[in-house]
């Protein structure tokens, strides 16, 4: 008889501000993070990295629609006979609490606990000193996995856990993994079916060559751009449409910028318009992309029907301040009506909170835009010192004031003080 490893793979919710943990009855995307981690461990089991005589059961599960009762699980894995390794997948600041709460029970049960996501990976890379929450993690005896789990990452800490060896840290942020040939995200079925608008979710490209002080991307995933090949992207459209899903929202930061858009694109509009597959698409992009030539209509005729572009603000100075130099307000109108030549819903991120910005400056930007610009939804965030950016490393250099309430480092609550502001006024705007 085989024995059982069980590797649970949970994306943690955050809490709302009156301190409940989010749930929905269905969520809109699965997190690329799961789908990346459950396909990699999917990997490993096919590979027997455990032993031919372990049968390693994988449970992926999203918090986000799902409740998890960690007394439930560690029962489960109690009369399995099981031994069992708990990872927090993906985790964000603002997950981060949440995370804990769900680790201190599986800890107290000696059940091996790993966090991953761009929370600790951010601290350990940009940080002198660990916050507090961090210390408290370490003293729990919590693994933390920084970087990439892709070519063979995973594998040492799965071997640990089952040997009962697995190490504080494991750290692959300086070791970043090729992409081409890697094991693709797959999306768990029980996943998909809480999901309302049936996407499944893909990365093509990770790493960004621009030096926005906001992100986390470059200070996690690295300034080197590495990306998937045109056949891993066949495998993916091809693994999901037979589980009879046809839309995808491909997670990369910039789609544009892949160096290899074209060979991807001309493969999907192979896949639709020679081999009867259709799916339709969302992809993110910046605001330089329409100068690229046959870009727009290449993506149209490859099934994108929704684009997101991080238009992030129309104020000179603000960009200048954040480093988002590759964004020309100049051009943001022909890039919008490039775009509207096509049946494509635009949604564009735009970003509040800048030092310059008063209330209202804010609400005369916003009016240009509603009048000047072709965008069909304006997703508003607030400007956020997230752990990993170059933003948040100054701030604490600096020894600025940061709200210590790691939920609401979520984009729609100010957690700084800004000059032009009172406090609280700025999330009113």
């Amino acid at each position: 008889m085989r024995e059982v490893f069980s590797l649970y793979l949970i994306r943690p919710t955050r809490y709302d501000d009156n301190g409940y943990p989010v749930h929905w009855l269905r969520t809109t995307i699965p997190a690329n993070s799961l789908a990346c981690l459950y396909g990699i461990a999917e990997d490993c089991r096919d590979r027997n990295i455990l032993g031919d005589n372990v049968d390693l059961q994988i449970h992926s599960l999203d918090e986000g629609n799902t409740r998890i009762i960690p007394a439930d699980i560690i029962r489960d894995i109690r009369a399995a006979g099981s031994k069992a390794l708990v990872c927090f997948v993906g985790v964000q600041t603002n997950q981060f609490p949440r995370a804990m709460d769900l680790a201190r029970p599986f800890r107290k049960a000696e059940i091996p606990v790993s966090i991953g996501g761009f929370h600790v990976t951010g601290c350990m890379t940009m940080l002198n000193e660990m916050p507090e929450e961090m210390v408290e993690a370490r003293t729990l005896g919590i693994s933390m996995f920084l970087g990439e789990a892709e070519g063979g990452r995973f594998d040492p800490v799965l071997k640990d856990a089952y040997s009962g060896t697995l190490k504080d840290t494991y750290n692959f942020v300086r070791d970043l993994p090729d992409l081409p040939g890697s094991p693709i995200p797959r999306v768990d079925q029980a996943v998909i079916e809480r999901s309302t608008l049936g996407y499944s979710s893909f990365d093509l490209g990770r790493g960004c060559p621009f030096e926005c002080t906001f992100c986390c991307i470059i200070n996690v995933q690295g300034r080197t751009s590495r990306f998937r090949s045109p056949e891993d992207l066949e495998q993916i459209i091809r693994d999901n449409e037979a589980k009879g899903i046809t839309k995808f929202f491909i997670t990369d930061d910039n789609f544009a910028r892949n160096r290899n858009w074209e060979a991807f694109l001309d493969r999907l509009i192979d896949l639709r318009e020679n081999s009867g597959f259709d799916f339709t698409l969302i992809i993110q992009v910046d605001t330089l992309c329409h100068k690229i030539p046959n870009f727009i209509e290449k993506c149209v005729r490859a099934g994108v029907d929704q684009v997101f572009v991080g238009l992030e603000n129309i104020n000179p100075d603000n960009l200048a301040a954040s480093k988002k130099r590759q964004n020309k307000i100049t051009d943001y109108r022909d890039m919008f009506l490039a775009w509207k030549q096509h049946p494509v819903v635009i949604t564009a991120g735009y970003i509040i909170g800048f030092p310059n910005d008063t209330r209202q400056s804010i609400l005369e930007d916003i009016d240009i835009i509603k009048r000047e610009l072709a965008v069909d939804i304006l997703s508003l965030s607030v400007l956020t010192p997230l752990h990993g950016s170059v933003d948040h490393k100054n701030a604490v250099a600096r020894g600025d004031t940061l709200d210590p309430d790691l939920n609401k480092y979520d984009l729609t609550h100010s957690v700084f003080d800004h000059p032009n502001f009172a406090p609280g006024e700025l999330d009113k705007v």
